[in-house]
């Protein structure tokens, strides 16, 4: 892309994400991740009811009475974005790539963080690390992972779910707040690396996805290739077993992904390229409330 077009592409995702994330997410970002915990603050003397657990014994021996240790939230957050940037996600039907519409919803956090003053980081990820970027401030920082996600090119178009969470669980020592965006196809399990991970960090998956996969049109003849292997073939979408195959494997697939997310305590958002994906943010957060 043309460096003139990709800062005008760039600009025009500021105007719409940072608007969304300033006056339709203000606030409920703040409410729903709630930070890695209790800080310590102070120390002051022990009042009836307090904890004695949180007595502090050594200023309790040096001033010869009972003194507590006072916590306050930690508010301050990591937030990471585990990007899918496999061959599947360079693909749409409806106006939309799947990756266009990761970049505005992964912008669209990036601001809403940028303005509860935390850090963003992401990993770009294939059947390997394509790209590590990490976590700070600010809105040029914000600016450049926009860019990136417009303008990365993969190494390889493969993917490997399982490669990108461990990496993430190896990278990010402290508890962050963690985005995967991905459309989910892929074949092999990631349940282990994916429980390790929802048991350190705070993981939220969101699933693009493209109505083609949940309900095939008939339009006759189809000739199909796997974005990720290049495999073409055609396709009889005239054939009514054909959608109805089809459908059936995309309701299993998707039972089977809600199943492993549930397991591994990790909530999931679903959203097609031809939805309002505001909505299902707005959902999101209001479920995490």
């Amino acid at each position: 892309m043309e460096t003139g077009e990709l800062l005008k592409r760039v600009r025009r995702i500021e105007i719409k994400t940072r608007g969304l994330s300033q006056n339709i997410f203000a606030g409920q970002y703040h409410s729903a991740f709630k930070g890695r915990g209790m800080a310590f603050s102070e120390v002051r003397e022990y009042q009836f009811g307090d904890d004695i657990r949180d007595i502090d014994w050594n200023v309790t021996a040096r001033f010869n009475r009972p003194y507590i240790k006072v916590f306050e939230e930690e508010r301050e957050l990591t937030l990471m974005l585990l990007i899918d940037v496999s061959g599947s996600l360079d693909f749409g039907s409806r106006g939309q790539k799947k990756k266009d519409m990761v970049t505005e919803i992964a912008a669209t956090l990036a601001f809403s963080a940028m303005n509860n003053n935390d850090k963003i980081g992401v990993i770009f990820f294939s059947d390997r690390i394509e790209k590590f970027i990490p976590p700070k401030k600010g809105r040029k920082h914000i600016l450049f992972i926009i860019r990136e996600l417009l303008d990365f090119v993969p190494a390889s178009r493969k993917t490997s779910l399982a490669t990108g969470i461990q990496y993430l669980t190896q990278v990010m020592k402290r508890r962050s707040t963690v985005f995967i965006f991905s459309d989910f196809l892929d074949p092999a399990p990631f349940v282990d690396p994916l429980l390790v991970a929802g048991k350190k960090h705070d993981v939220t998956a969101i699933q693009v996805y493209d109505s083609l996969f949940s309900d095939l049109p008939d339009v006759g003849l189809l000739r199909i290739e796997d974005a990720e292997t290049g495999l073409q073939q055609w396709l009889d979408t005239s054939s009514s077993a054909i959608r109805e195959g089809q459908k059936r494997w995309w309701k299993e697939n998707q039972e089977k992904l809600q199943n492993t997310f549930r397991r591994c305590n990790v909530d999931l958002a679903s959203i097609r390229t031809d939805e309002d994906y505001v909505k299902a943010l707005i959902m999101m957060f209001e479920r995490r409330i």
